[in-house]
């Protein structure tokens, strides 16, 4: 965007907001703003006499965007903060690094544009990235509203297939250091490759198509030990962006990024990729592949075959692909079904979801991806939707399947996987589901889904470093996922790793401010550690009534807040009842009432409520311990 295209339309008005200790290093970019042709206010205008606070509340109204400039001095200052704060809620705010420093609470949900290396070239990527930021401030800052998709109700899929798993802890001589490496510090590998979703040329119908293509070829290079590939939650962000190539490489800490488009005329396929080498931002390779529609299984594997080539010097064996299909009818069955899975928008789109892999199956009946798949929405639709007496049919339905595709490709981590969460799950199956869950780790731990649900599992079942090493390595493939995060609380809280639980749960907020669970764990943490009040005010801002509700009953208590805490109690009981009688037996617990407690976990066990697998690593069971009724319980529940 040079000078005259900004002007060409209509010149942007811009406020800059900095801490005047910054003025030297601030005029550099106020002049390379004007050289591009904005329209830049910031206080070094203001006439001698003029009211300081009138004139900026004026600037600030009429400005097209509030560049905010956080620096070690900005963050500190009550104006840059106002004035950020102006711009973000009348959605205008471009916020920028001068030196690296993170922005302060409030507006760490928006990415802030590092200029720390800038060194007043107008073409480098940096300031091209805040010109175009603020042609159009507030779009390229934060996580769209279908990335949040806030829910009203308690989602079973995510508490159960991922609890709420970790972040990466490093145990170092007595202390946990969960940081290093996470958050864009660390140098991406050379062998670490992010593949966008490929764009839809023609026809947007053909959406799920293209996705699903870049999909398949993800899943096919996760399976790769010796690649690292970035997870599509956190790839996915960048889908249609025009963001330079190495900041969006850098983001999310890889080397390599595989992009690419797909047109479909007829019986026809055109698939175009490309690698770009992050470090330099060029093409290390492209090659466009013109085939009927039934090779596009061809066509997959050699994309991903000659990027696994390019990136590792010694790869061994291709990567196999069995599970798969050759009846391309049976794979767009499987494409749209995955689609309407992903979208986890209601109890709609994943009926719709298995009636496409239904047909996937009907189409070819030795399609194991397919049968691994409609395992997976069966498990969802009874842990979500289900009333009480479909639950055994339809968590037997979903074993069978998981089964079956287990049967055709043993190999195939998905199979195993679906396997495992559906006896874990739906007969909490505890010992049944360890082989399933060692297996698909092994096969498909280059899959950060993977990662995060065998985590979860390993925490449940007091394998706490194991868990730490899976999750440490789901995290760095999918490094912008605030729910990896939100999960990491969970491991951490099991694992008695309180300030990285509370560390854990803050970066997941900060990715996403409306995620639910994250306060709730985050009060968790914060009560085991004993601050209370800090405790007290993360319940009250966690949005989902399960989160929120028991720890408001357990912090009340502890404050001496007695009503309060019967109130919040009273409340979870009438709203909830048994769907969250193990959270009334961790009140119970927590209050000291252990008869009551015991009697809470013996409905638990009756109605087969899934809380019981956090029962052998739960810390706020632990007043339960001692009592010779505990173990027989773990026992019983094969947690012992």
């Amino acid at each position: 965007m040079t000078g005259e295209a900004a002007s060409a339309d209509k010149r942007r008005c811009v406020f800059l907001s900095y801490a005047r200790g910054d003025r030297k290093r601030v005029e550099p970019i106020a002049q390379a703003l004007r050289d591009a042709g904005i329209d830049l206010w910031w206080d070094a205008l203001i006439e001698g006499g003029e009211a300081f606070a009138r004139k900026i509340e004026e600037r600030l109204a009429i400005a097209d965007a509030v560049v905010a400039i956080w620096s070690r001095a900005s963050v500190e200052s009550d104006w840059v903060r106002d004035e950020a704060g102006q711009g973000r809620d009348s959605h205008k705010l471009v916020p920028i690094s001068l030196d690296g420093t993170e922005p302060p609470l409030g507006f760490r949900q928006y990415h802030a544009i590092d200029l720390s290396a800038w060194r007043g070239d107008a073409a480098a990527p940096e300031f091209v990235a805040l010109l175009r930021a603020i042609a159009a401030p507030g779009e390229r800052t934060t996580s769209s509203a279908s990335d949040r998709r806030p829910k009203s109700g308690a989602s079973r899929r995510w508490i159960l297939a991922f609890g709420g798993v970790s972040l990466a802890a490093v145990l170092a001589t007595g202390g946990i250091i969960w940081r290093t490496g996470l958050l864009g510090r660390s140098r991406a590998t050379a062998n670490s490759v992010a593949v966008i979703p490929f764009e839809t040329l023609g026809d947007a119908s053909q959406a799920y198509f293209s996705e699903g293509l870049a999909e398949e070829i993800r899943a096919t290079l996760a399976r790769d030990d010796a690649l690292q590939v970035a997870a599509p939650t956190s790839s996915n962000k960048f889908r249609g962006l025009s963001e330079d190539a190495r900041i969006i490489a850098e983001k999310l800490g890889v080397a390599f990024l595989l992009e690419g488009s797909v047109q479909r005329a007829a019986d026809m396929v055109r698939v175009t990729a490309e690698l770009i080498d992050a470090t330099t931002g060029l093409s290390r390779w492209s090659q466009t592949f013109d085939r009927k529609l039934s090779d596009v299984f061809a066509v997959q594997s050699e994309i991903a075959s000659t990027v696994a080539d390019d990136l590792a010097s010694r790869v061994g064996t291709r990567p196999k692909t069995s599970g798969g299909t050759d009846n391309v009818a049976a794979y767009e069955a499987f494409l749209h079904g995955r689609t309407l899975f992903s979208a986890d928008k209601d109890e709609s789109t994943d009926r719709g979801a298995l009636a496409q892999y239904d047909a996937a199956v009907t189409l070819d009946p030795d399609y194991a991806a397919a049968f691994a798949a409609r395992s997976r929405v069966k498990a969802a639709i009874a842990s979500t939707y289900a009333k009480p007496d479909e639950l055994r049919t339809l968590y037997d339905a979903a074993i069978a399947d998981a089964q079956r595709a287990v049967a055709i490709a043993p190999d195939l981590p998905q199979a195993q996987l679906a396997l495992a969460y559906a006896l874990y799950t739906g007969r909490l199956d505890v010992e049944g589901a360890r082989a399933p869950y060692d297996r698909a780790y092994a096969l498909g731990g280059g899959d950060a889904d993977t990662a995060v649900s065998y985590a979860f599992y390993c925490s449940r079942t007091g394998r706490s470093a194991r868990a730490i090493e899976a999750v440490e390595r789901a995290t760095r493939l999918d490094r912008l996922n605030p729910r990896a995060f939100r999960a990491a609380a969970s491991v951490q809280i099991a694992a008695r790793h309180y300030e990285a639980a509370v560390q854990a749960a803050e970066e997941g907020l900060r990715l996403d401010p409306t995620l639910g669970y994250a306060n709730g764990y985050k009060g968790v943490a914060l009560f085991l550690l004993g601050r209370l009040a800090e405790a007290r005010a993360a319940f009250l801002t966690e949005p989902r009534d399960m989160g929120k509700l028991p720890g408001l009953a357990i912090v009340e208590r502890k404050l001496g807040n007695a009503a309060a805490a019967e109130a919040a109690m009273r409340t979870l009981v009438d709203t909830l009842g048994d769907s969250a009688i193990y959270q009334q037996a961790e009140v119970l617990a927590q209050w000291g009432q252990i008869d009551r407690a015991f009697a809470a976990l013996q409905r638990a066990e009756t109605v087969g409520d899934a809380g019981l697998m956090w029962s052998a690593t739960d810390p706020l069971l632990d007043p339960l311990r001692t009592d010779p009724r505990f173990q027989p319980l773990l026992r019983r529940l094969h947690l012992a």
